[in-house]
């Protein structure tokens, strides 16, 4: 298969369960939500040696929010023991903390819900209201108050979708694995958590050499190990590749993503090849088959 004469790989992404809460942020205007969401969304790219992985959604016009204010939507993924506790731990210290913010659960159908009880920051002066037909407690703060629900939402959802760009050199990989993220990003449902929504250092599960590591260079995609690896996966002619890493609510929104990402990547002069990283299975349990999605 080929999508404007590049080639797409014959193979599959690996991913796996993980719990996902949607956070929706606004603020007086767009700017102050984005801020106070990017703030919320740090140090979370990868399970390997951050504490959750998060991202931002998506922007939300006044139209689509609770109070009627411009927001962003984040999702926020850990294991379910430890999704509660970075949703406090973000919420408290990276939004209260932002000016004119304002939270609400992003997910209020879901049948299983957290507590997030912001509001004893109030020291008794808090109280109740409702906001947009939802249940909220207000805190009062410097700069006047501060407005959140304090339920939110959680479900399983699917980490680890992902697919490599590949390129003739690192500037055609880049500018590839740039459209391909700047597309994803109008997708519902999902987020790449990695810096620009691109990774440079590939890992696998564990390493060859040091036992002790739980990841590790993916020495097969590593373009100047080309000769030095027997079984590379660096075709001729490749100088530098990214990765692509999609979390998102469901299976269908992970593979949307996916193929869009990948068709977004092939109209970039320069880019060479499409494929797509797996474990045979010691990963997790879905199998996003790129032919199939595409």
């Amino acid at each position: 298969m080929e999508i404007n004469g590049v080639p797409i790989e014959n193979t599959y992404a690996e991913a796996f369960p993980t719990w996902i809460s949607r956070i929706i942020i606004t603020a007086v205007t767009e700017e102050w939500a984005l801020r106070a969401a990017t703030e919320a969304t740090g140090f979370a790219t990868s399970a390997i040696g951050c504490p959750c992985e998060a991202g931002i959604e998506g922007i939300l016009g006044p139209e689509e929010t609770p109070d009627g204010r411009p927001g962003a939507s984040i999702l926020i993924c850990a294991s379910k023991k430890k999704l509660k506790e970075q949703v406090v731990e973000r919420l408290a210290e990276c939004v209260l903390t932002s000016p004119t913010t304002a939270v609400f659960d992003g997910l209020p159908e879901a049948a299983e819900k957290i507590a997030v009880k912001l509001h004893f920051f109030g020291d008794g002066y808090e109280y109740q209201k409702e906001v947009g037909g939802r249940k909220c407690w207000v805190i009062p703060i410097m700069e006047g108050e501060y407005v959140g629900e304090e339920e939110f939402g959680i479900i399983k959802g699917v980490a680890g979708g992902n697919f490599f760009v590949m390129g003739e050199n690192q500037m055609a990989a880049l500018m590839g694995a740039q459209a391909a993220s700047e597309t994803i990003q109008s997708v519902c449902g999902v987020i790449t958590s990695f810096p620009g929504g691109i990774v440079a250092s590939g890992s696998k599960v564990g390493s060859n050499k040091y036992k002790f590591m739980p990841a590790s260079t993916n020495e097969k995609y590593c373009p100047t190990l080309r000769e030095k690896v027997p079984d590379t996966k660096v075709p001729a002619g490749v100088t530098a590749l990214y990765e692509i890493v999609i979390d998102g609510l469901d299976e269908e929104c992970v593979k949307e993503a996916m193929a869009q990402g990948i068709r977004a990547a092939c109209t970039v002069p320069g880019v060479t090849f499409i494929s797509a990283g797996n474990f045979g299975g010691n990963l997790g349990p879905y199998k996003f088959e790129l032919y199939s999605i595409l």
